[in-house]
Order: C-alpha cells, then sequence, then structure tokens
C-alpha cells in the first residue's frame, strides 16, 4: 500500500500573501485619509526661522540653543503683535540689529549673519501634517561656518510657539500604578 503523501496547496499561499497586503493597503488608504481630514494647512507663503549652529561639537549646539532661547521670546512678540505678513516683516527688520547683538554675544566672538533669503527647509512633521522639502522664505541666523546641526521652524503660531497649556500638559506626568501591585502592598502594610 502507497503512503500517504501531504499535498501543499499553493493557492493557500498566494491567498494568504494577497490577504497581507491587501491589509496593508487598506492601512495605509486609512492613514491618508486621517491626513487629508485632520492636516492642518500650512500657508505656503509662511515666513521661517533657521538657526545654523557653527559645527555639531556639544558647545556649538548649546551656544545654537542659548541663542535660540534668547531670540525667540523677541520673534514670538513680532510674531503675535503683527496684524499682516509685512507688518511682521517690518518688525523682524527692526529687531535685525537686537537679533545679531544677541547671537553675538553668545557665540563668543564667531562671525554671526542674519538675513532673509530664500532656503531650502527639509520635511518636518509637525502633528499629522508634513512640511515637505522645498525652498521657503527665511530669516536665517548663521552662527561661524554654518555647518552644524541646524533649529528652524516655521512662524505658523502651533509649530514654533506651542500654546502654553500644552506645555503644561506635557510636564504633568501622571504616577502610573498597578490595580493588583498596590492591593498586594495593601496586604503586607
Amino acid at each position: 500500500m502507497l503512503q500517504d503523501y501531504n499535498i501543499i496547496n499553493s493557492e493557500n499561499k498566494k491567498n494568504k500573501w494577497v490577504s497581507i497586503i491587501e491589509f496593508i493597503l487598506i492601512l495605509f488608504m486609512i492613514q491618508s485619509a486621517i491626513l487629508f481630514l485632520t492636516g492642518e494647512d500650512m500657508p505656503k507663503d509662511a515666513l521661517r526661522v533657521r538657526i545654523l549652529a557653527n559645527s555639531n561639537t556639544p558647545a556649538d549646539q548649546q551656544v545654537k540653543e542659548s541663542i535660540r532661547l534668547e531670540i525667540e521670546p523677541l520673534i514670538k512678540e513680532a510674531f503675535t503683535q503683527a496684524s499682516s505678513q509685512a507688518d511682521f516683516i517690518k518688525r523682524m527688520d527692526s529687531l535685525e540689529d537686537e537679533i545679531t547683538r544677541i547671537a553675538e554675544w553668545k557665540a563668543e566672538g564667531k562671525a554671526i549673519t542674519f538675513q532673509k533669503t530664500a532656503a531650502l527647509f527639509p520635511a518636518k512633521r509637525s502633528g499629522f501634517y508634513i512640511t515637505p522639502q522645498a525652498p521657503y522664505e527665511a530669516y536665517i541666523l548663521t552662527i561661524g561656518s554654518g555647518r552644524g546641526d541646524n533649529w528652524w521652524c516655521a512662524l505658523f503660531q502651533n509649530v514654533c510657539f506651542p500654546d502654553e497649556k500644552a506645555k503644561e500638559e506635557q510636564q504633568e506626568e501622571e504616577k502610573v500604578t498597578f490595580f493588583l501591585w498596590e492591593w498586594i502592598k495593601g496586604l503586607f502594610s
């Protein structure tokens, strides 16, 4: 008598892969729909601010961060008081000397340049919205050679300057407890 052999049906394997691919495609479609429905429409003409560090050394990155912390309130104030983009540009032009002075003071002798020009910005994600990589009109502060990592933001309220309430919520982290562990500890205390 002949032994029984398992017959491997190649249709089952194909159906399994087709199902997996369909599932992945459905997930992409759902994600695309969510991004389309909830994405913020960043204005194409929104101005940006970019600070280029001298290099990637920790000291140069610290200088860049200290400059950012000093000039961010000035930019935020100019942004919130401006009634239009033209008004904001005028306010930034009037702040140019002060921003340069602060940067020169923090950079401790490194050359500083501050100019408004078109600059290539990398793609950036803000919530569900992704700003594509493209040249944008920007104020660029370069420290020294400007070859280090940079900090940048679009002058759009939720991207650059998150609201204070969101910052407070991030800082207030609730302590995580486990019911079973707390119950066991209660038995022995």
